[in-house]
């Protein structure tokens, strides 16, 4: 398993998978392999979440390789993370309960032993400590995996999940706010209130191909409960003017400018912005934000190339910048917490066409928004 901070190498993969097993996906996308054999899923999550490349751009070049009805478990799987960030930026008050949950939780759990050796690997749980270091050491896990081992933390190892959120965070080199805060609700039986995903042994031993024991789990747990209810804020999300000249800003989650829905447009200066862990409020793994701050240099060099002036700039540097400014829209998180958190009120925003297209339809549950997916498919191809 190889993840090299390249847009050339992302291309690489992706077409290395339509070609050989883009087909095999639906059959067989639930088998965790381990991390020397998969073959059976894409693993492009990291640069989709990067913007690397994109979900359009994904989806565009499958689609020209096979019909919608052979590869629609894959269109719905690469979906699935526009759905998360559209549900939560018509919720943003989610993420920032979390957040807010997680500061008190950590004070709490800072000495618990049950904790300490569930991030150490230590438990008497061989497939979850395996896992544990597989996510160490290889920055990604199977997401079927990810279902399994937040089950186990929450309902076996009685541990919070806002804690389990926060060590895949960490380590993840696909972490995303949305996808894996309101993943770890759902486990939990917070986000479908009352409907918790429980890990059983047979289904890890079935989709592990056998090669874990010792799975003595708690398959009869019952939902967290969280009495909050989160109102749908309104919002049209819509694109600030342009006009030549102008700077524009480039967060970790927007990167391929060239693949943007601007990028005819002529703007004196590009700046990518790195968020280190002086301005999160999660801190990341050091091979993480390498792998961020590589994407960076990747895609600066590419756009040298073609002849654009950008630069990487540091989030800090936004206090001082006071011109007016434009930025591709960085999405409920760490970036846009710093830009509120900051006041920056010369920072407008423009929106991808695609999520302006998805994010109208995340006001309910995902089968919901499944049903609008050929739909939403036709406005951006």
């Amino acid at each position: 398993m190889n993840f090299k901070p390249s847009k050339a190498f992302a291309i690489e993969k992706l077409q290395n998978f339509i070609e050989k097993n883009i087909m095999n996906y639906s059959k067989l996308r639930n088998f965790d392999y381990g991390p020397d054999d998969r073959s059976n899923i894409s693993c492009l999550s990291p640069y989709i979440t990067h913007g690397i490349i994109s979900e359009e751009e994904v989806i565009n070049k499958s689609l020209k390789k096979n019909s919608f009805i052979k590869i629609e478990k894959f269109i719905q799987e690469v979906l699935w993370r526009i759905y998360w960030k559209g549900w939560l930026e018509l919720r943003p008050n989610v993420w920032s309960d979390y957040l807010e949950d997680l500061k008190k939780i950590k004070e709490n759990f800072q000495y618990n032993e049950n904790y300490l050796n569930a991030i150490s690997g230590k438990t008497n749980i061989e497939c979850f400590n395996y896992w544990v270091n597989e996510l160490k050491n290889h920055n990604y896990l199977h997401n079927h995996v990810r279902m399994w081992f937040a089950s186990i933390w929450i309902f076996t190892l009685g541990l919070p999940w806002q804690l389990g959120a926060e060590f895949f965070m960490k380590y993840l080199f696909d972490g995303d706010c949305a996808s894996n805060t309101l993943g770890w609700r759902w486990v939990a039986g917070v986000q479908t209130k009352g409907k918790n995903y429980v890990a059983s042994e047979w289904n890890i031993k079935k989709f592990t191909n056998n090669r874990f024991d010792n799975i003595k789990l708690n398959e009869n747990p019952v939902p967290i409960v969280d009495d909050r209810n989160y109102t749908i804020l309104k919002s049209d999300f819509l694109n600030a003017n342009l006009s030549e000249n102008q700077h524009l800003l480039i967060f970790e989650n927007n990167m391929s400018f060239e693949q943007s829905n601007f990028n005819y447009q002529l703007f004196k200066n590009i700046y990518f912005v790195f968020n280190g862990n002086e301005s999160r409020q999660i801190k990341l793994d050091e091979k993480v934000l390498n792998f961020k701050r590589s994407l960076i240099n990747n895609q600066i060099e590419d756009l040298k190339n073609k002849s654009l002036y950008c630069k990487m700039i540091n989030v800090e540097d936004l206090k001082n910048m006071k011109e007016n400014l434009l930025a591709l829209y960085p999405s409920v998180g760490e970036n846009l917490d710093y830009i509120n958190s900051n006041n920056l009120k010369n920072i407008s925003f423009l929106y991808r066409k695609i999520d302006q297209c998805s994010w109208k339809y995340c006001n309910k549950g995902f089968f919901n928004f499944k049903n609008y997916i050929p739909k939403i498919i036709q406005e951006f191809i």
